[in-house]
């Protein structure tokens, strides 16, 4: 094996690495996402739908430091009668809440 092939070995094995801490922090960051709409759904009293949020988006922001975080948003289903659906969403950035709502819709919200 030639240095190259050493050099060449080294950035694929580092490669694989940051995917994997990357998508463990997004696998995290779902976990999250998912407490939060869940939590948010039984306090207003609303269904909670399909069991997860969904992924809708993701960018670069800074935190309330300054520090370069990743802000995701999610969005989830939920039910107020049963019968009709309406999107709720929530928006982490690094892993604290920014925001979570409901659709303005609704009836319930306050």
């Amino acid at each position: 094996m030639t240095a190259l092939d050493s050099v060449i070995v080294l950035l694929f094995i580092l490669a694989l690495f940051l995917v994997g801490v990357f998508w463990h922090g997004a696998l995290r960051a779902r976990e999250r996402a998912n407490a939060i709409a869940i939590e948010t759904c039984k306090r207003l009293n609303v269904q909670f739908l399909d069991g997860t949020v969904a992924f809708s988006a993701m960018r670069p922001a800074r935190d309330a430091s300054g520090d370069w975080t990743w802000r995701r948003n999610y969005t989830f289903d939920y039910t107020v009668d049963g019968m009709q659906r309406h999107q709720g969403f929530v928006v982490l950035l690094g892993n604290a809440i920014e925001a979570v709502g409901l659709a303005p819709e609704s009836s319930h919200v306050h």
